[in-house]
């Protein structure tokens, strides 16, 4: 598999991830999440439907992210903007058809799978790097453009959204002060520990008997599991001893 295919099955795969986790999410009944939130308090302001408010927003947002940075719209920007909203509701009708009367703790342990499995579907587009919802993209082209570490820039525009969309007349629970704090963090450890890894592959070390490390190039998950890919042995005093971390 190239990378081109391996970014293309990243991308399909982590928005479809993402929408599931969603109506996982929703159907805890702890809050929206923190655009949503956002969202509802400008759609409190305008006669208008909550679908209709939700995609002039996301298209103005689509604007300000082709002006930005063009290379942020892509695949997965049309997927969310089209697509997502069906998957949350498929997910979500899914999960009440199943679950009809969940008790407290079920509802609970929803909100925790969801938000993880949200980050986790969000890392892996993110890293595909062909394109990511409107609304995901402001906080990468600042982390990007400025260089500021990405965790603390989401949790910023996060609270923001909240503060706006609760000021506006939008509810905001316990589920959304969750994901304002903890997306972040969580999209960045799934970048570096799976979803990075999975797109760039590995770094193998060298360490030699004198305890010095050295780092090699980048091997692929998928060639060193298949075997495709053999590495020369290399002589450094005695023989180097290899160890495998994921950078």
């Amino acid at each position: 598999m190239t990378e081109f295919q391996r970014r293309v099955a990243m991308t399909i795969s982590g928005v479809l991830i993402s929408g599931f986790s969603v109506g996982m999410f929703n159907f805890s009944g702890f809050g929206m999440d923190p655009f949503q939130v956002f969202a509802h308090g400008v759609w409190n302001l305008t006669p208008f439907r909550y679908g209709v408010v939700y995609m002039f927003l996301n298209l103005a947002l689509l604007v300000v992210d082709f002006l930005l940075d063009r290379h942020k719209v892509g695949i997965a920007t049309f997927i969310n903007l089209f697509l997502l909203g069906y998957i949350v509701e498929f997910s979500s009708w899914l999960w009440d058809a199943l679950l009809p009367d969940p008790t407290l703790p079920v509802r609970a342990g929803f909100l925790i799978m969801g938000v993880v499995i949200l980050c986790f579907g969000s890392s892996l587009y993110f890293t595909g790097d062909l394109g990511v919802s409107t609304y995901d993209a402001i906080a990468l082209v600042i982390h990007e453009k400025k260089g500021l570490d990405f965790r603390p820039v989401r949790i910023a525009i996060d609270l923001l959204c909240t503060a706006v969309g609760f000021v506006l007349g939008a509810t905001v629970g316990i589920g959304t002060i969750v994901t304002a704090f903890f997306m972040g963090p969580l999209i960045g450890f799934f970048n570096r520990k799976i979803a990075g890894p999975l797109r760039y592959g590995r770094m193998e070390t060298i360490v030699d008997s004198k305890g010095k490390r050295r780092n090699t190039e980048p091997v692929n998950f998928i060639q060193r599991e298949s075997g495709a890919l053999k590495k020369e042995n290399r002589e450094i005093g005695e023989s180097p001893v290899r160890t495998r971390h994921c950078n």
